[in-house]
């Protein structure tokens, strides 16, 4: 199988003229966008990136970012997506732990870029755009210097090339980085073509970052191998979105549920926004079905689905015909991959039962980074065990319950938080609701329900328990309630629960 930097030169023969990339002002067609990837290629190569290098690359999305995916896609390097969110010693580790030589920045990121630049490995510097700050290489300057014709690579790039190194969120202990090959993005956008019928005539606005595997995955990639349209947003604002939405005509929108719950709360929100949008997926974190039933009222069937960044990132859908029947399920496996739910010996659990999701398939990652052990672990039985809680119900659909080191055990009874934060949320006044555990002397832990009250509304600790305790066991009902101004959560859109802990404890 040939490496995904042969989707551009195809798309470029049968479709150069069609719309390939929108960056505000900028409207690319896969004529130009190849074009420029491959200026990009050989710009990197005259630097000294060779097959194998890897890439470090700072930046808020923008078309330059979807160049160099595909640069080093054709050139055989991979890439490190640099997330901006985090501090210049979080970045310094991933730069040092990955070996990244190269480092290409957004300008709007001189600042961060400057602390990295010391970094021991850092050696060759490029800045996106024309300017060249810090005694950078010019990015537009090293592309105007190189021919447009394909890179000569040795050897050529294929299916089993590493691509991708993503680093894990890292919302415990240091991250680690997810080796992705070029092929496992081909499965992921196969699998996702198969379950979501993607076709040229889609165009789909990406508000996640691209340093996330979400921005690359969902749907970016996709889009570029079908030869349909990407938006992008330089960051999640929900004014922009419901704008490009509507300008754009947008068909196909992914979002974390943070960003579909401010699209809703937000004084600019109409359903007829979403007029044109045949599929509004929701993932990387758990959904509410309160929030489907919201989004049902406004008429917009909110689909699941569910993915990781070692699997590049597609695992499951839920079909929009069940988007509100099975509100809570993330539906079934992609085509090209298999789904168990196991006990601690590794054993099928049966239908209804809780247990660990373990998967396979070709989307997969091909390990950590430099970290065997820690690969052997997660492959353990020819299976990648997630780390997430699940369970099958009889119609074989699954449902996430909550992710293992969130589970905590109170007066020896499994609690799952995931459940109690869905019914926290049916409160009209709730703008967002987390549930962790705490040390007890009594039970050894007992829950504590973090919530943020939408603006204009009142809401007391009385009022959230009373709305539980009908619904619940009582070992499941929080113990205590706290209130903030919003939820601490990462770039993904994921809680960041160990930051909560440490808060309430």
């Amino acid at each position: 199988m040939d490496g995904i930097g042969w989707w551009l030169r195809k798309r470029e023969e049968l479709s150069g003229d069609r719309e390939a990339v929108v960056d505000g002002d900028r409207r690319l067609t896969y004529r130009d966008l190849n074009r420029r990837v491959n200026r990009s290629a050989r710009a990197l190569q005259a630097l000294g990136v060779k097959p194998g290098d890897r890439v470090g690359l700072l930046a808020y999305n923008r078309v330059e970012f979807v160049e160099v995916i595909f640069a080093a896609a054709k050139l055989g390097a991979i890439l490190v997506p640099l997330n901006w969110r985090l501090t210049a010693p979080e970045l310094d580790y991933i730069l040092t732990d990955s070996g990244a030589e190269t480092l290409l920045f957004d300008p709007a990121l001189e600042a961060l870029a400057r602390e990295l630049c010391a970094s021991a490995c850092v050696r060759r510097v490029v800045c996106l755009g024309a300017g060249s700050p810090l005694g950078a290489h010019a990015y537009e300057a090293c592309l105007a210097a190189q021919p447009d014709a394909e890179p000569e690579v040795s050897p050529r790039p294929d299916g089993d090339t590493p691509h991708i190194l993503m680093y894990t969120s890292g919302t415990t202990g240091r991250p680690k980085g997810a080796v992705l090959s070029q092929g496992a993005s081909f499965w992921n956008a196969l699998n996702l073509q198969l379950a979501l019928d993607f076709t040229s005539a889609d165009r789909n606005l990406l508000a996640l970052p691209l340093f996330h595997i979400g921005g690359i995955g969902l749907f970016t990639l996709p889009m570029l191998y079908v030869g349909g349209t990407v938006v992008l947003q330089r960051a999640f604002e929900a004014s922009e979105t419901l704008r490009l939405l509507r300008e754009e005509r947008i068909s196909l929108f992914f979002g974390v549920p943070a960003m579909f719950l401010f699209l809703l709360q937000h004084p600019e929100f109409d359903p007829s926004a979403f007029a044109g949008v045949r599929c509004a997926m929701s993932g990387g974190a758990p959904l509410p079905p309160s929030l489907v039933q919201q989004y049902h009222q406004a008429g917009i069937a909110l689909q699941q689905g569910f993915g990781m960044s070692e699997a590049a990132p597609g695992i499951t859908t839920l079909p929009k015909s069940l988007a509100l029947a099975k509100a809570g399920s993330v539906g079934r496996a992609l085509f090209h991959v298999e789904v168990r739910v196991v006990d601690e010996r590794g054993d099928e659990v049966p239908r209804g039962q809780v247990g660990e999701l373990v998967l396979r398939g070709p989307n997969l990652m091909q390990g950590y980074w430099n970290r065997p052990e820690a690969t052997r672990q997660a492959f353990s039985g020819g299976w990648f065990h997630s780390g997430d809680l699940a369970r099958m119900d009889e119609d074989g659909d699954l449902y996430i319950v909550d992710r293992k080191k969130d589970m905590f055990i109170s007066g020896g009874e499994n609690v799952y938080p995931a459940e109690v934060e869905n019914l926290i949320y049916e409160l009209p006044q709730v703008s967002e609701a987390a549930v962790v555990g705490v040390p007890d002397d009594t039970w050894g832990e007992v829950g504590c329900a973090v919530v943020a009250v939408k603006h204009g509304h009142t809401l007391t600790a009385q009022q959230v328990l009373e709305h539980l305790r009908p619904r619940l066991a009582k070992y499941k009902v929080p113990k205590r309630v706290v209130f903030v101004d919003a939820l601490p959560r990462n770039a993904a859109g994921k809680v960041l629960k160990d930051a909560l802990r440490e808060q309430t404890r």
